[in-house]
């Protein structure tokens, strides 16, 4: 197995927000990778500076942060090529570990802004190094920086930040200090590819916890009443397990519940209703094995919100 560690600059409209190009409002102006074998050992490196072909100028502020201006960028090659050089370099049977859940959101974006996404088919699993290091050192998720993570580490800094090389090959030192148990306990599914029918739906398994995305529904209520979507198996057999706490959102972006299955004990779940482009309505289910503390802290949230709103509609706390 070989681990891709690979961060990416972009662009944007150097004229905001209001400007930007509805399929890209990010153009991925360079590309860099480190490859590591199954001893987080360095083999081979990529690097890529990418010509624009969407925003013909660097936004000031981008400018500022990784210090290339749009004439260093003409002597790169096109989006289509790099990618394609990337994908051929990565071989075969790799993961792809970044900082953070954007890159590997963008990349997938850019490619099908291109009619390229088929050579990156879903579903995409990959390794966040972020949400990796906060579980190996912080003891739970987190956004540290990577040059917060770099100094942690007494890493040697010598590169600069914010060039895709250099932040690669620092992703790539965070990610040797991760444990194995870790790493491969928490793989991130990322929904870029999401399913449109009922026939694509993905149902994921992983070590510790599963994952389910849905089929597209016209609307949030549609998806939040479908049964599939408020089900909820035990992810070590599958079975059904019986509601403890009923689907509940205190923010309306996630969604909540707690489960006991017989042969197994306590289950809580997650869901995010996430919105396409195309306005249409998608979910995105986490199911794991519940300690003490998950189930402690979903009823808090709980509490919390009924104590703030009272009685829920139907789109706050759903019955099934």
């Amino acid at each position: 197995m070989n681990y891709i560690v690979f961060d990416l600059e972009w662009n944007q409209s150097p004229n905001g927000k209001k400007y930007s190009h509805p399929q890209m409002p990010f153009e991925i102006i360079e590309i860099g990778a480190v490859r590591l074998d199954d001893s987080f050992q360095v083999t081979d490196t990529f690097h890529r500076l990418i010509r624009p072909s969407v925003y013909h100028w660097i936004h000031n502020s981008i400018r500022d942060v990784i210090h290339v201006n749009y004439r260093d960028l003409q002597s790169g090659v096109p989006f289509p090529e790099a990618a394609r050089d990337f994908l051929d370099w990565c071989d075969y049977e790799y993961i792809f570990c970044t900082w953070g859940n954007q890159d590997v959101m963008e990349f997938q974006r850019n490619m099908d802004y291109y009619g390229m996404l088929h050579l990156l088919p879903p579903p995409v699993i990959y390794s966040n190094v972020q949400s990796l290091f906060g579980l190996q050192f912080d003891g739970e998720e987190s956004c540290r920086s990577l040059e917060y993570a770099t100094e942690f580490l007494h890493i040697n800094k010598e590169m600069d930040f914010h060039r895709a090389m250099n932040d690669a090959m620092f992703t790539a030192q965070v990610l040797s200090h991760i444990s194995l148990d870790i790493l491969k306990m928490h793989p991130t599914l990322d929904v870029y590819q999401h399913p449109e029918s009922k026939k694509e739906e993905i149902h994921l398994q992983f070590p510790s916890f599963s994952k389910y995305l849905s089929r597209e529904f016209i609307s949030r209520e549609k998806a939040v009443k479908d049964r599939e979507v408020t089900s909820t198996r035990c992810p070590l057999c599958g079975k059904n397990a019986r509601r403890t706490v009923r689907w509940f959102t205190p923010n309306n972006r996630v969604y909540y519940s707690v489960s006991r299955c017989a042969d197994h004990g306590a289950v809580a779940a997650n869901m995010r209703i996430r919105k396409t482009a195309d306005e249409m309505y998608f979910a995105d289910k986490t199911i794991w094995m519940a300690s003490g503390e998950d189930i402690d802290a979903i009823h808090r949230k709980r509490d919390a919100m009924k104590k703030k709103q009272g009685n829920c509609s139907d789109t706050e706390q759903l019955r099934k």
